[in-house]
């Protein structure tokens, strides 16, 4: 087992500053989780970035904000910028439930406590640091800024806000996963400084913010000249005042977070410009693994002594191998972060990482996960390049798989077989979702076909631990196609295949489906199928939740304005307490307490018929 020293994490205080000699730092961030050396966590990430750019880096976890600012005060100003991230999860998604309840546990906060971040923190830190630190530079990155970068509505407030750079006073916003943008931003920076010149200010700073792709920023209207290719979006003043035009602007948004060469887009605001500069391309192979392989710890720091990180807990034993989702699920927000280009890492860079896995100190020989944003999209990708270069359609698998995509699941049984060949792994399951619409899907390559086939027997077999997640989400086809989910029917044949596979090995694994209600274009009638649906295929639902409208998804846009994105054709959702409540309800239905309030509501809404599908005859 390897020995740590305070030393080997980044530092978090002025003592541990000095403890390393420094006496400046180059960078210092601010972030509202608490700090675990670990590559799973986005403020780790980015400081092991820099660090490994030859800077002097701190990182500042969960700060006071409600005092005298002395955490925001205590290590001074840098010589760049400082850096924010508000998480690696949404804060309001963090704090508080699809009714607006305070959640009563923070998985990123040591013990759980629910009290040690601000809403919308990267706001909070941003405010106080440009309150103290006027003439330094304020970039603000990580989820909760990403999906803000441009007019959004928000749940929490039921309004439509601008960009978090109007509000924040951040100078830069860098958005998506930020290893390349940050190590351009520091290369620029650098550039920047003479032997003199020691601080970076706001005014050379602004020299070069146009200038690095994968960025967004703030410009005066006055100051600012279009391009021809440049896509100007309907102004935030617009979208306050016709809710199809908010609609409208959101297809562009998402259709240039996953091309391969984008446009830039500028957004008016009042007597200002809100500027995106085009993403990256996916990034390399080789520039994920050196991600990946940075010197991480893999632990939290040790001022977290004997107190747990639910989030860590979660994590320690699993191992990322892949980013980016080609799924495209009109709820999720992984395509407007990570895009839909796979991004897969060498085996070598994985079986590296398992082996440290395997010398921490509580590691049993059992691994929680490998897996990604999707559990089976390793190596996936287009056969021929040059088409996805063209492409804009945001899911590669809805409405139905591009036949130009690679869904060959060789690679990945390879990585399982090495992984499970490795001494000290007793078994590796899979903890990710998995998508059967691709374990379903027949290729005109038999080969491919085969080995589908083989991954879906090695999988029920060998990587589940008892449980196998799986997201159908709903059993109405329209609600499905909304949703950009396959039909239902394919999961009845995925359990079919599950349930044989299990009786043959003499296995007594559970298929845990996840479903969502008030999802825009389902109504109480939807749900009321789907509770005699899955009463039939003998389920009692446990992993369900109510829809939240998180910033930037094409189902939180359709939900606010009432029009789909795609077509602005009416779609209705369901937004009052009560309409989710009797929509949610019939999840439960085989509960006692449930039955008389749904077979009020089944006869309330003409369905009488399905009282004695869920519940018989009356006698």
């Amino acid at each position: 087992m390897k020995e740590y020293r305070l030393t080997d994490w980044l530092p978090t205080t002025k003592k541990e500053v000095e403890l390393r000699g420094w006496n400046e730092l180059d960078v210092i961030l601010f972030s509202a989780d608490a700090y675990v050396d670990h590559p799973s966590f986005g403020a780790a990430v980015i400081g092991r970035i820099l660090e490994a750019e030859g800077l002097k880096i701190a990182i500042v976890p969960q700060p006071n904000w409600r005092d005298d600012l002395r955490d925001f005060k205590k290590l001074g100003r840098p010589r760049l910028f400082f850096g924010i991230s508000g998480g690696c999860m949404d804060s309001m998604v963090n704090k508080y439930t699809a009714n607006k309840r305070l959640r009563s546990e923070d998985a990123y906060t040591p013990d759980g406590r629910p009290d040690m971040r601000p809403d919308y923190p990267s706001t909070v830190y941003s405010q106080i640091l440009k309150r103290l630190y006027p003439d330094v530079p304020v970039i603000l990155g990580g989820i909760e800024a990403s999906l803000r970068r441009l007019s959004h509505y928000d749940y929490w407030q039921d309004k439509v806000q601008k960009s978090i750079l109007c509000e924040s006073g951040a100078d830069l916003l860098i958005y998506g996963m930020g290893e390349k943008p940050i190590a351009e931003l520091i290369r620029k920076m650098k550039s920047l400084l003479t032997d003199e010149e020691t601080l970076l200010t706001n005014s050379k700073f602004k020299t070069i913010i146009g200038t690095i792709p994968q960025t967004a920023y703030l410009c005066r209207e006055t100051e600012w000249t279009s391009a021809e290719d440049d896509l100007q979006l309907h102004s935030h003043e617009e979208c306050l005042a016709d809710k199809k035009k908010q609609a409208s602007n959101f297809r562009h948004i998402e259709e240039e977070s996953n091309k391969y060469s984008a446009s830039r887009i500028t957004q008016a605001v009042g007597n200002k410009i809100v500027v995106v500069n085009p993403p990256y391309p996916p990034m390399s192979q080789k520039d994920l693994d050196r991600s990946f392989d940075l010197p991480y710890t893999r632990m939290p720091h040790p001022k977290y002594k004997g107190k747990r990180i639910p989030a860590y807990d979660m994590i320690k034993f699993s191992i990322n191998i892949h980013r980016g989702c080609f799924g495209g699920c009109a709820f999720c927000t992984i395509s407007a972060h990570q895009g839909k280009f796979i991004v897969s890492r060498s085996k070598e860079s994985i079986l590296k990482e398992v082996k440290e896995v395997i010398q921490l100190p509580d590691f049993k020989g059992y691994l929680s996960d490998l897996g990604g944003p999707s559990a089976n999209m390793y190596q996936m990708k287009g056969k021929d390049e040059s088409i996805c270069k063209k492409c804009k359609r945001p899911s590669c698998i809805h409405p139905k798989v591009c036949p130009n995509l690679n869904s060959d699941h060789r690679p990945l049984l390879d990585i399982y077989h090495a992984v499970d060949a490795l001494p000290g792994i007793k078994k590796s399951f899979i903890g990710s979702g998995v998508r059967y619409d691709l374990l379903l899907h027949q290729s005109k390559d038999p080969e491919t076909n085969r080995s589908t086939a083989e991954y879906t027997r090695e999988l029920i077999i060998n990587h589940v631990s008892g449980r196998l997640k799986v997201a159908p989400e709903h059993t109405s086809d329209r609600v499905l196609s909304i949703m950009r989910k396959p039909s239902f029917e394919q999961f009845t044949t995925f359990k079919k295949i599950f349930d044989r596979i299990n009786r043959e090995e003499n296995l007594r694994q559970q298929l845990i489906p996840y479903f969502i209600s008030s999802h825009p274009g389902c109504k109480e009638e939807d749900m009321a199928e789907l509770a005699v649906i899955t009463k039939q295929l003998d389920f009692h639902l446990e992993q369900v939740q109510d829809f939240t409208p998180t910033p930037m998804t094409v189902a939180t846009e359709a939900w606010y304005t009432g029009f789909h994105p795609y077509t602005l054709e009416p779609t209705f959702s369901a937004k009052t307490q009560r309409e989710k409540l009797s929509q949610r309800q019939f999840f439960f239905w085989y509960k006692p307490e449930e039955r008389k309030n749904i077979i009020n509501e089944l006869r309330r809404i003409g369905r009488s018929d399905l009282i004695d599908k869920l519940y018989g005859k009356k006698k």
